[in-house]
């Protein structure tokens, strides 16, 4: 499988975690700013959450994690959290502001 095939499949499952607060996964919720993987089959994900006083704070990661962990061929799973840029409304998926009703 090439990289862009596997990027495409942690994307994919990326996009069955939901935050719990939020009923919109956190790939259109605008939360995860980069997804590399490597020959070497490593996949390092960075993201943020939507404040630092996120009440998801372990469950994300977590979930995170063991989802992408349950992807087959894998050596190893980074999650880098990461505060900048801040997370705005603005880098929410047009799907979903539309399943929140902000437009």
């Amino acid at each position: 499988m090439d990289l862009s095939q596997k990027r495409r499949q942690v994307i994919e499952i990326l996009k069955t975690i939901f935050d719990p607060e939020i009923p919109v996964n956190i790939w259109d919720l605008g939360l995860i700013y980069a997804v590399d993987c490597t020959p070497e089959n490593v996949v390092t994900v960075i993201y943020t959450l939507t404040s630092p006083n996120c009440p998801a704070i372990d469950i994300l990661p977590e979930q995170m994690q063991i989802a992408i962990e349950s992807l087959p061929e894998l050596e190893e799973v980074n999650l880098k959290l990461v505060w900048d840029p801040t997370w705005s409304k603005s880098m929410m998926s047009d799907e979903a502001k539309l399943e929140l009703g902000m437009f």
